[in-house]
């Protein structure tokens, strides 16, 4: 039982996250000035469903801070509290306490203290949301012209009294409570969600009911006609008259289980009826609500539904010949329905349809043209395909999860630092593997935080060189063929290589008399230790922030580009592969040995002729392509492979990428054209720069495959291990 308990609550625990995430979204957009409806409500649920499973597991400290945070939404939600901007303020350091309190409830953290923050919503709820910390005035009495009118000077003179204005504010007197018979009148209609989530209504009428509850009507004015009718979801809508002594919050606890797109509504009534009256009450709140009325017995709804059904069935038309009917489109706000799947199962999901990619491009080698048709080995391919597709769909998730946490850590930054920031982002619906998501964070805090402080200049420095006060952070995302692309980009002072480049000599990191350029000069920033902060602060000085970016990076089988131009700002890209994907590729040969290279990148192939290829140094070389000369690299000489080929015994295949533009790529031979299997190398060997992933070829032999980007970029030779001749 307890391994089922502790099952169960890791699931609760994953809940938690996904709603702090839309908590944390929902109020950074309240911050940003979007105050909708939508939002706030989106805030709502994801605070009321932490609440409720935190209750149901016994996490009091959590379930109780939670519990004060509802209150303050559900008063903004129903515009008894203004959000402005002091009060979502106060939402946001109650948010971060609430993190707190779920990481506490995992027992990977100390409790928090969060007495300050229960004060400043206990404060919200008493002010109803007044900025300046006082008391909520009470509202200024009537005029007294509109309390009593002036009585005439006649009757002054008879009575013999000086008639006066008088106001119930003038007396001691409490205010008047309600009448111990005034009733609650709850409104409940469970959504298709609470359905799919067995949430019985019955059970919660019952629980009414316990509380001296009682059915009055049932709303039936949206049950279909039967051939539309879907069990799966919810058309009936129960009113309950409660007594009026049961405190409010028995009847919301209730509830505290149920979907919160329900219809939950609890109100007194404006007009109780008198006990003489009781027999005529359902008729009253029929005629109020528009229901219609019912006994209010659980045992009387099975034949108030069969008379409903009979009803429905004798105004339908009749139905000849069995028909099925076609399925209607989800509304857009229905709620989705989801199943929790290990990873690794999902894994392993993956590396089989691999597998079959493999066994399809053997068969391709094997068989004959005239066998492949024969077999519909094309056909197979491409269910194989779309298999592979959606198998990784449900690995893919979008990148907004790893930039959901950065509006947070800015807004920390920013009181820190004391610069103003602002944050913009691009991209945040690019999905890549969730394995991915898991390993970009840190290098993502990182940079954000190396960004903030020694990009950005203070408010009086930007303003001194012309610059707006407020300093932009841009995040995006991209995909490119098998490459994800992830930059953070800010419009600062850029990169000062002078200082950068004293700071390197000073640690030893290179020689006095080293001759860099300033490419090189910029990737010294990742270097181990390294660090130009003059003094160590909380944010950074200790060397180990872009090393950090470099080496999870590089362990992800990516690479890390800085591009930055002084006075306007630095871009700092981690171009990461995505974990499995299937590629249209060219085979190509490299001093004997076969590489795949992405058709993506290719723009044509050329025959060099004799004159067509010109040294331009002694490390340069160029082809004349219809009177454009493109730059040529030959890939034997990057990876330091032995080739005495004549380059016009080879091929030059243009290829073309955003950075360098195009490019002549030499190789020997093309040998075929193939969709092939990209499996990462540091999984299973180690990251090479210049390689993007490795795949099985149809003979069974493995050939490696070509990263254009990395290729085209290079300016230098370099060998891989394992890869020189």
């Amino acid at each position: 039982m307890s391994d089922e308990f502790d099952d169960i609550q890791a699931i609760f625990f994953e809940e938690c996250a996904e709603g702090l995430t839309t908590a944390e979204q929902g109020l950074s957009a309240m911050q940003a000035g979007d105050v909708s409806a939508e939002v706030i409500a989106g805030v709502f649920r994801a605070v009321h469903s932490i609440k409720g499973g935190a209750g149901a597991f016994g996490h009091a400290d959590l379930t109780a801070f939670a519990h004060k945070f509802e209150n303050v939404l559900d008063e903004v939600r129903g515009g008894k509290i203004p959000p402005s901007p002091g009060v979502v303020k106060v939402m946001l350091s109650a948010f971060d306490i609430l993190s707190d309190h779920v990481e506490s409830a995992k027992g990977l953290a100390p409790r928090p203290a969060d007495q300050a923050a229960l004060a400043a919503l206990e404060q919200v709820l008493a002010n109803k949301g007044a900025d300046d910390g006082t008391p909520a005035a009470s509202p200024a009495p009537a005029p007294a012209a509109e309390e009593a009118p002036a009585a005439p000077a006649g009757d002054a003179d008879e009575f013999g009294f000086v008639p006066m204005a008088v106001s119930l504010d003038d007396f001691d007197a409490p205010a008047e409570a309600p009448a111990a018979d005034t009733a609650w009148i709850v409104t409940f209609k469970p959504s298709r969600a609470a359905l799919a989530n067995a949430g019985e209504p019955l059970l919660i009428i019952r629980e009414l009911e316990a509380l001296g509850g009682e059915v009055v009507a049932v709303d039936t004015a949206a049950v279909p006609p039967l051939r539309d009718l879907d069990p799966e979801d919810a058309y009936l809508t129960w009113t309950l008259r409660v007594p009026g002594d049961v405190a409010e919050g028995d009847i919301n606890d209730c509830f505290d289980f149920v979907a919160p797109d329900s219809v939950v509504e609890v109100r007194r009534d404006q007009a109780p009826a008198p006990v003489a009256e009781a027999e005529a009450a359902p008729a009253a709140i029929a005629d109020e609500f528009g229901f219609v009325p019912v006994s209010a017995g659980i045992e009387d709804f099975a034949a108030e539904m069969q008379r409903v059904v009979e009803t429905i069935a004798a105004a339908s038309p009749p139905i000849s010949g069995i028909e099925t009917p076609a399925i209607a489109p989800k509304a857009g706000g229905e709620a989705q329905q989801t199943i929790r799947v290990d990873l690794g199962k999902l894994d392993l999901l993956l590396n089989l349809v691999g597998e079959l990619v493999i066994r399809n491009s053997i068969l391709a080698d094997r068989l004959s043209p005239a066998d492949r048709q024969r077999v519909e080995l094309p056909e197979l391919a491409r269910l194989t395909r779309q298999i592979q597709d959606n198998v990784m769909s449900l690995r893919a998730q979008p990148i907004k999860q790893a930039f959901s946490r950065v509006p947070r850590m800015l807004r920390d930054l920013s009181v820190e630092t004391g610069k103003q920031i602002l944050l913009e982002t691009v991209g945040e619906t690019t999905e890549v593997d969730k394995g991915v998501i898991e390993k970009i964070g840190d290098p993502l805090t990182h940079m954000i935080r190396n960004a903030a402080d020694h990009g950005l200049e203070s408010a009086e420095e930007r303003i001194a060189a012309g610059k707006s006060p407020e300093g932009t952070i841009k995040l995006s995302a991209e995909q490119r063929g098998a490459r994800i692309f992830v930059r953070v980009q800010d419009n600062g002072r850029g990169i000062n290589r002078e200082k950068v480049r004293a700071k390197a000599v000073e640690k030893g990191i290179i020689g006095a008399d080293a001759q860099l350029s300033n490419e090189e000069i910029d990737q010294l920033i990742c270097a181990p230790g390294f660090s130009t902060a003059d003094t160590i602060s909380n944010i950074s000085g200790r060397g180990v922030g872009m090393d950090v970016v470099r080496s999870n990076v590089e362990a992800l089988g990516g690479r890390v580009e800085i591009h930055s131009v002084p006075g306007e700002g630095t871009t700092f890209t981690m171009i990461l592969p995505l974990t499995l994907a299937i590629l249209d590729g060219m085979i190509v040969r490299l001093a004997g040995q076969r590489f795949v290279l992405p058709l993506a990148h290719v723009l044509e192939t050329v025959q060099p002729e004799p004159g067509q290829v010109k040294r331009t140094s002694p490390d340069s070389e160029v082809i004349d392509m219809r009177g454009e000369y493109v730059p040529v690299k030959r890939a034997t000489e990057i990876f330091g492979l032995n080739d005495d080929r004549a380059i016009e015994d080879s091929l030059v295949v243009i290829v073309e990428n955003e950075g360098s533009g195009k490019v002549g790529l030499v190789v020997d031979t093309i040998d075929d054209r193939r969709e092939v299997v990209i499996k990462s190398l540091d999984q299973n060997l180690h990251p090479i720069r210049g390689l993007g992933g490795a795949t099985i070829l149809g003979d069974g032999s493995i050939a490696l495959i070509l990263d254009i980007e990395a290729l085209v970029a290079s300016t230098n030779r370099f060998t891989p291990k394992g890869l020189a001749a």
